[in-house]
């Protein structure tokens, strides 16, 4: 019988080195997995079956659900890796902004950057397909990813806010509540964006950026005041 002998420099059993490279095998193949689950969606539609994402990927679906377990897995992962991605890319934008009011800007800007890059994919990790919603367990896997990259925003743009206002009392409610409905905001208003068909009247990726900021700064105040008497 083969029994691992102690590691000296780590203290303990030695790792089995055929597990070990079989581990990371099994990562390497999975992320390339993903990878290519992104690019097909990204030409496909976020429609895509899984046995399309398998047969542009140069494999078999059954490959895809040894990985993955089912399509709300596949979401999941690509998911994590999409949504990470934009999460980073926003806490840049906002750690470079000189004001509140630009850190919100550049955040939104930001994230309306990375999903119009690929609606595609953007929409096949915050969407569900009827009838897959729910993974092997009953869950609805890809929840994870979105909820924690939108809180996670939700806090980044909580903190300028917090930092503004911490010194003003009373105004506790603004920072409790203002920040998850600012991200609704942004959510809503940037998917109707994207779902938008290119027309004249539709704003640049600035402009609507712009725009939502506006409205998360002052509301819809300044397109509701009375006009000037004659």
């Amino acid at each position: 019988m083969n029994i691992p002998q102690p590691d000296p420099a780590a203290g303990g059993p030695a790792v089995d080195g055929r597990a070990s490279r079989w581990q990371s095998h099994r990562e390497e193949r999975r992320r390339e997995l993903i990878k290519s689950a992104r690019k097909a969606v990204h030409a496909l539609g976020s429609e895509a079956s899984m046995e399309d994402i398998a047969a542009a990927a140069g494999t078999s679906k059954s490959v895809f659900y040894r990985y993955f377990g089912d399509k709300a897995g596949l979401q999941q992962a690509v998911g994590e890796v999409v949504l990470n991605q934009m999460q980073r890319r926003i806490q840049e934008a906002a750690q470079s902004a000189q004001t509140p009011r630009e850190g919100l800007f550049a955040m939104v800007s930001a994230y309306l950057q990375m999903a119009e890059t690929s609606p595609n994919v953007y929409t096949f990790v915050t969407r569900y397909a009827p009838g897959e919603a729910e993974s092997h367990n009953g869950s609805i896997s890809t929840a994870g990813a979105l909820g924690h990259f939108f809180a996670a925003i939700s806090e980044m743009i909580a903190l300028p806010m917090r930092n503004q206002l911490r010194a003003v009392p009373g105004k506790e409610a603004v920072i409790g509540y203002w920040p998850n409905a600012a991200i609704g905001l942004v959510r809503n208003a940037g998917e109707q964006w994207l779902a938008s068909p290119d027309s004249p009247g539709k704003p640049g990726q600035e402009a609507m950026a712009r725009q939502i900021t506006d409205w998360l700064c002052f509301g819809i105040a300044p397109e509701i005041q009375d006009p000037p008497a004659p």
